[in-house]
């Protein structure tokens, strides 16, 4: 018995160890080609102007980060590579950088308007009054929510990053998750992910919501008149360009508190769910502490 029960032991863990999902089982691989457009200076960082992925995404411009330093050592604009990007749930990198030739340099970007975190000084009242449309296909205007706090962002739903568009919609669903598990937390607050995709009609955006635990009275996705939504990518520094079938663009992430005044503006991307959960904090009380100061 005690022989039988050994080998059934043995046999039950051989089945748990062969049930467990592989490590990396959600990461994919792809072999691409490009060619080097610019080197961040943080070293980790390339910029490829790359040929069609195939089964991932079309030619387009786009960073990519190297996890070792080392991989892009001795690289230049102008230098054409072949490299494997790996991709999993929530973020990407490359690895095998090789150059295979050389184009003629890349000349540097004509001067846009330079990146900076100063704080623009408006409300949500400049904003030009544009017809939005949410993903319920109702109309909305930014100007209505004065008297809540508003984060807003940008982004489109075929952003095949992890790290860049899903990214920040992982940092609404998380801020949103934290906000409403507050014991006595505000619930003057109003999040908006607005695409500047034609293609993210109001059901597309509904269906992209839908898959980040979006509550319509929380977060809202907005489309628009292609003009418009131009128009409020530039006012907020978003820079955006069609890049085949896909964009480029920066990341701005703003907050206003509820007097609609734009409380702070950050341009980076990662991570960011804690930091839109405190300014929200602070800007959904904003009225109120005015208020009793006022009354005072």
């Amino acid at each position: 018995m005690k022989h039988i029960s050994v080998l059934a032991v043995a046999a039950l863990l051989l089945f748990v160890v062969s049930c467990r999902k592989p490590a990396g089982a959600d990461q994919r691989a792809f072999s691409a080609r490009g060619v080097v457009e610019e080197l961040k200076p943080d070293g980790q960082i390339v910029v490829i102007k790359h040929e069609a992925i195939r089964d991932y995404m079309d030619a387009m411009t786009m960073p990519f980060r190297v996890k070792e330093a080392r991989e892009l050592a001795g690289l230049q604009a102008g230098d054409e590579v072949s490299f494997r990007l790996f991709v999993t749930a929530d973020q990407s990198w490359i690895d095998h950088v090789t150059k295979t030739g050389r184009k003629f340099p890349i000349p540097a970007k004509p001067g846009s308007a330079a990146a900076t975190n100063a704080m623009p000084s408006f409300k949500l009242a400049d904003i030009p009054d544009f017809a939005l449309t949410n993903e319920l296909g109702q109309p909305v205007s930014l100007r209505q929510y004065q008297g809540k706090a508003v984060a807003l962002t940008f982004f489109f739903t075929r952003c095949p990053i992890p790290e860049y568009c899903p990214r920040l919609s992982r940092n609404m669903e998380e801020a949103s998750a934290k906000l409403k598990a507050m014991t006595n937390g505000p619930t003057n607050w109003q999040f908006f992910s607005i695409s500047f995709d034609p293609l993210d009609r109001p059901e597309v955006l509904q269906t992209y919501g839908r898959r980040y635990q979006y509550d319509p009275a929380h977060w809202s996705f907005l489309t628009g008149n292609p003009d418009h939504i131009r128009e409020l990518t530039r006012g907020f520094g978003v820079a955006v360009a069609s890049d085949g079938a896909f964009y480029t663009h920066d990341f701005a992430t703003a907050v206003f508190d509820t007097t609609g005044r734009l409380q702070t503006l950050w341009r980076f991307g990662g991570n960011t769910s804690d930091l839109l959960v405190n300014e929200i904090l602070k800007a959904a009380i904003v009225s109120q502490t005015a208020a009793v100061i006022g009354s005072k």
